[in-house]
Order: C-alpha cells, then sequence, then structure tokens
C-alpha cells in the first residue's frame, strides 16, 4: 500500500516542475561552485596584468574587455585585500552609505564579488537591496502582446496598463512584419493613458533600432550578453559589438539596457564549469564597461534553469544585487512563467517586490497569459488584483495602484480611437467602429474580431518606409486628438534632450525626467530613502471592492 499523504501531495502543482541534483562540473550549479576561479588581481603601470587567477595572456575576450573598461582601477587593489565577510555585512549595514559600499563594489573583480554575495542569506540581500537600488523609487514594467497582433488591442491594454502604474512597456511580435504597428500601437496606447510612458518593441536588433530612429519607440532592452566566450560567439557577437551597439541608441537619444541572466550558459553548453552567478557577474561588468545604463537580469527567460537546482531563486536575486553594487539600474525579472505552483512563483517575486528594484518586473503581462508572446510571464492581467492586495498588505510600493471598471473602459476607449484615428488619416486599413467596441470591452484577443493579415502586413511594411513619429504627431493632431499628439511629440523631444539617458530614468506626467541622478536611493535605516507618501499609500490601498464601514 501507498501512503494516502504521499499520494496527495503528488498530485500538487509543484510536483509537474522541474528539479535537478547540482552538477559543478558542467555549470548546473547557482553559486559557491568549487570551480568558480580565486579573486585575485595585480596592476602595472595602470594595465590589469593579473585577473581571477589568470595572467593577461590567458584573457579570454571578456577577460580583457572587463579589464579594461569595466573595473575602477583606483583603489582596486586595496579594495581586493578585504575580507568578502566584510563587504557582505557592509552591504546589509544600514549605517554604511551606498556611495561607500558602491564605490568597493565597482572596483572588485568579477570573482570577489561573487564570493561576497555567496556569504549572504537572502533576507540580508533583501536589507541591501533597498540601499543598493539606484534610484529612490521603485517602478514597474510590463508586456503588451496578443496572439494575433492586433494593434488596436495593443492600444487598448497599454492605456488600461499606464492607469495601473507602469511605467515602461514592451510589446513584441508573432509575426515579425507586424514590428511597425505593435510599435506605433503601445507607443499611442501607453501615452493615452498617462503622458510620458516609455515603450519598446523586442525584434530583431536592426529592426530595433530602425523603429528607434524613426521614433516609434523610447528603449531598448533586448541586446543580450553572455558570460563566456563560446555563447558570445555562437551568437556570433561579441562584447565590442554589443558596446558599438549601445553606443548607437545613445546617439539618437534612445535609452537602452543589456540584458543577461543565469542559465543562459548553461543551456548553451558552455558554462565552463563555473557557476551561474559567477558568470552572470560577468556578464553585467560588460554591461558596466560598455558604458551602458542598466541591465535587464535575473535569469530573464532561462528561470527555469536556476528555478530547477537547489538555492537557484536566491541567485536569482543575488545576480539582482549584483547589478545595483555595479550602479546600475536594475529591470529584475519577475516575467517568464517557471512553475505550476502559485505559492512559488509569489515567493520568487516577493525578494524583488519587498526591497524594490528599479524596474520590479521587467515583464508582468497586461494581458492574459494565453495572449503573452513572451512565452508566458509569472504574473499576468488576471493577477491584478492580487498584486495590488499584497501591496497592501504589506505596505510596500511595488508599482501598481487600483482602478475602477469605469476609469478602464474610458481610457481603452480613447487608445482605441486614436489608433482608428491614426490609421484613417494614414491610409491605412480601416479600424471599424465594431474593433474599437470589442478592444473597449476586451480581455483577450479570444474577444477580437480578425483583421485582414495580408492587407495589414503590406501596409505594414508600407509605413515603416513612409512614416516616421512626426507623421503620427500630424495624423492625431488632424484627427482632433491634440493632447495625444502631443504625448507623442513630447516623447520625441525627450530624445532630443537625451536627459532620460541616465541611470534608472522614468518620465513623470509632467515630463520630469527621475533618475538615479536626480533621485538618488539615500536609504540609511527606518524613515529614510524611499517612504510612501500619505498621497501615495490612499491610492495603494483604496481598493474599489473593500467594504466602507460606514456604510454598513
Amino acid at each position: 500500500m501507498r501512503s494516502k499523504r504521499f499520494e496527495a501531495l503528488a498530485n500538487r502543482p509543484v510536483k509537474k516542475d522541474g528539479f535537478v541534483k547540482e552538477w559543478p562540473e558542467v555549470g548546473l550549479i547557482a553559486m559557491n561552485n568549487p570551480g568558480d576561479p580565486t579573486p585575485s588581481l595585480t596592476i602595472e603601470n595602470g594595465v590589469v596584468v593579473e585577473m581571477d587567477g589568470k595572467t593577461r595572456a590567458e584573457f579570454d575576450m571578456l577577460d580583457t574587455f572587463i579589464a579594461n573598461y569595466a573595473i575602477r582601477l583606483e583603489k582596486a587593489e586595496e579594495y581586493m585585500k578585504m575580507d568578502s565577510l566584510d563587504i557582505a555585512r557592509m552591504l546589509c549595514d544600514i549605517n554604511v552609505p551606498r556611495a561607500t559600499v558602491v564605490d568597493i563594489t565597482t572596483s572588485i573583480t568579477p570573482a570577489k564579488i561573487t564570493e561576497v554575495l555567496g556569504k549572504m542569506t537572502v533576507l540580508e540581500m533583501m536589507m541591501a537591496q533597498t540601499k543598493m537600488r539606484a534610484r529612490l523609487m521603485p517602478s514597474n514594467q510590463c508586456h503588451v502582446t496578443n496572439v494575433k497582433d492586433n494593434m488596436v488591442q495593443i492600444a487598448a491594454d497599454a492605456a488600461e496598463a499606464a492607469i495601473r502604474g507602469f511605467d515602461e512597456m514592451e510589446t513584441t511580435v508573432g509575426i515579425a512584419r507586424y514590428a511597425p504597428f505593435n510599435a506605433l500601437a503601445i507607443m499611442v496606447g501607453a501615452n493615452v493613458g498617462r503622458p510620458g510612458i516609455l515603450t519598446q518593441c523586442a525584434v530583431e536588433e536592426a529592426t530595433e533600432l530602425d523603429l528607434g530612429m524613426k521614433g516609434y519607440t523610447a528603449y531598448a532592452e533586448t541586446i543580450s550578453v553572455y558570460g563566456t566566450e563560446p555563447v558570445f560567439m555562437d551568437g556570433d557577437d561579441t562584447p565590442y559589438s554589443k558596446a558599438f551597439l549601445a553606443s548607437c541608441y545613445a546617439s539618437r537619444g534612445l535609452k537602452m539596457r543589456f540584458t543577461s541572466g543565469s542559465g543562459s550558459e548553461v543551456q548553451m553548453g558552455y558554462a565552463e564549469g563555473k557557476s551561474m552567478l559567477y558568470l552572470e557577474a560577468r556578464c553585467l561588468y560588460i554591461t558596466k564597461g560598455a558604458g551602458v545604463q542598466g541591465t535587464q537580469n535575473g535569469s530573464v527567460s532561462c528561470i527555469g534553469v536556476p528555478a530547477g537546482v537547489p538555492g537557484g531563486i536566491r541567485e536569482v536575486l543575488a545576480e539582482n544585487l549584483l547589478a545595483a553594487c555595479l550602479d546600475l539600474e536594475c529591470a529584475s525579472s519577475n516575467d517568464q512563467t517557471f512553475t505550476h505552483s502559485d505559492l512559488r512563483r509569489v515567493a520568487r517575486s516577493l525578494m524583488q517586490m519587498v526591497p524594490g528594484t528599479d524596474y520590479i518586473c521587467s515583464g508582468y503581462s497586461s494581458t492574459p497569459n494565453y495572449d503573452n508572446m513572451f512565452a508566458g510571464s509569472n504574473w499576468d492581467a488576471e493577477d491584478y488584483d492580487d498584486w495590488n492586495v499584497i501591496q497592501r498588505d504589506l505596505k510596500i510600493d511595488a508599482g501598481l495602484q487600483p482602478v475602477t471598471e469605469d476609469a478602464l473602459v474610458e481610457v481603452r476607449a480613447k487608445a482605441a480611437r486614436a489608433m482608428q484615428v491614426i490609421f484613417r488619416e494614414l491610409g491605412l486599413p480601416e479600424i471599424t467602429d465594431e474593433e474599437v467596441e470589442a478592444a473597449t470591452y476586451a480581455n483577450g484577443s479570444q474577444d477580437m474580431p480578425d483583421r485582414d493579415v495580408v492587407a495589414d502586413l503590406k501596409a505594414a511594411e508600407e509605413l515603416v518606409n513612409r512614416a516616421t513619429a512626426v507623421d503620427f504627431v500630424k495624423a492625431l493632431d488632424r484627427g482632433g486628438m491634440r493632447d495625444v499628439a502631443e504625448s507623442i511629440f513630447n516623447i520625441q523631444l525627450q530624445k532630443c534632450a537625451g536627459d532620460y539617458l541616465h541611470t534608472a530614468s522614468k518620465l513623470t506626467s509632467d515630463w520630469e525626467v527621475v533618475s538615479a541622478v536626480n533621485y538618488k536611493n539615500d536609504y540609511h535605516g527606518p524613515m529614510t530613502g524611499y517612504v510612501i507618501s500619505d498621497e501615495r499609500w490612499k491610492q495603494m490601498s483604496d481598493i474599489p471592492w473593500a467594504v466602507d464601514p460606514a456604510t454598513i
């Protein structure tokens, strides 16, 4: 006979997840791999001649790039001599200012910072994350996609996401040629919801840059870097080519961040017997060395790999903290689904929600998960109320707030009409009143009528060859939507100013740039750093379905 208890537990959702034992020799280990290099650094005449157990003659291209560009050398040898446990204690000590710690953590090697983080518990890392976040206040980012690439629905979902609190939004495509329409839709819809939302379209890198230069997008983050040379080369890239691409974005006023995350090298079979955290440290040092203001990390699309090994979710938090230690903006993932267990997916996210990162999710799905074209998200539109209640329960600001149904319907309708106006004014395939109404009330693409895909694809290809954001501004103005036109115009104006290229930037509805430059995180204990204002607390805690005891 079998234990009835074990039979019941065998049917729990968590038993559907994949788990493996550690295999350090191939890199299937989250942290503290015996195969990780011993920290070391030797500098001669201002040049790194030895780092983490390798002489300069033994450096691969990642080592060379990191040694040349990613480490502050002035006090590097002094800080490398510090006990790693002492640095770990400084990280979570409220009496040690962030600036003091950053001076150290940007001057030590990848192996050294990996050793430091390996001495910290999850609780200690969360304490450190509260202090080390670059920008004073946390924020959030979402995905806006659907399986039909329906641009009317994308605009409506983006507008709703804006009033729910997201400061950045990302779309992608099912069919690559839809990219111009999807990019246009998310930009217009988001800025209907709230002026100043930054948007991007994740597609092939050359296309993504082209869309940005023509004004269809305001930022990018799907520029991937890797922790070993063979994985880089397998993608036909080097740290230098990625740095060049980053400069192309910056030269056109487009905010961007690199993407990396533990597990990618293991998946590709080139982890070189190193821990996931050490390889992610190399990725982040490359990001720093390239002069990029931030990173999307936290395993991201490879989350199933660290999640399958012991301590893997601890490692995900460690790599988010590592990004902050290098003074980078951190969009801390919490996006791709990785588990069948609701308990587990919430536990994975609390470590970023509670202390707050610059962008807690780099892809909260603003649609039902069946519409998420980024392989499904850890959080989706059906979780909005749960997310808001968790914020309310813990009194934490995780970037969102409740909305009323009337406000949601109103803003979705306006976004859909804005797309209808642009398509009419630019001679694109008609967006009907039926589509506008469907998008206004839709939950997902199953509620949307089908469009003529062939006609849309032909029009999208033609549009990107003749129209820029200036044409969208003019079309909206001619169509009587001057306020939306002004928002799209101001997004382009921000690219000319370039202020939002600073670390951890976002825009307010009044077009103020909020970043780690003018809103530094100065946390040093209770009632310091970011403190939720009374106004913000009322906004977060006032869930529409809460009972007013005065009415009973």
